[in-house]
């Protein structure tokens, strides 16, 4: 027995409660459960770090935007700093407008936002946004341009847009095999 043994015990709550907040949702057109979105930023904020905080906030960083979970509950149950990474992962939506008629704005606020982010909100990000590559990439190759009519807004010149520009905020990540394969996923993915 190791005499100084890895305290998950943090990480281990968030995942729990972060497959309680997701249960009975699927990913987008996917036919799985979202949870696997999650775990899989967890799993890439783990190539670049084992701070347990980063990792509990990959695998929450949807439950305030996506679920009825608020940033006060993370706060109470997660502290400060994984509540703060998981609200500056979050998309703020008006109510009465159309998600696909605030699209730009909100994708434009976030690619802001992250790039005066601090470096563990980057990681974060990254996580997630690889995560969302890997996911867009698998598609694209399997239906082409039929990928894009599940997204809101169904134009990829935006896409590469957003992508692009979020790339363009994490590029303090580069030299991390995480953000090396993004820029290489938005390559393969918006040069066809």
């Amino acid at each position: 027995m190791p005499n100084n043994p890895l305290d998950t015990s943090l990480l281990d709550r968030a995942i729990v409660f972060a497959v309680k907040a997701h249960a009975g949702t699927e990913r987008r057109g996917k036919g799985f459960p979202y949870i696997v979105h999650p775990l899989e930023a967890m799993e890439i904020v783990s190539t670049i770090t084992a701070d347990q905080e980063l990792l509990a906030a990959a695998v929450l960083h949807d439950t305030v935007e996506d679920t009825e979970v608020t940033e006060e509950q993370i706060r109470k149950e997660f502290g400060d700093r994984v509540a703060s990474i998981v609200a500056s992962e979050s998309d703020t939506f008006e109510e009465g407008v159309k998600e696909e008629d605030s699209w730009h704005v909100r994708k434009q606020a976030a690619i802001e936002r992250l790039a005066s982010a601090s470096m563990d909100a980057k990681i974060v990000a990254l996580g997630d946004k690889l995560s969302n590559m890997r996911a867009i990439a698998r598609d694209y190759s399997k239906v082409g341009d039929r990928l894009w009519d599940l997204f809101h807004v169904k134009d990829p010149k935006d896409h590469e847009w957003h992508y692009r520009g979020l790339a363009d905020s994490l590029k303090e990540l580069s030299g991390t095999g995480a953000y090396e394969e993004f820029i290489s996923l938005i390559d393969e993915v918006f040069s066809k």
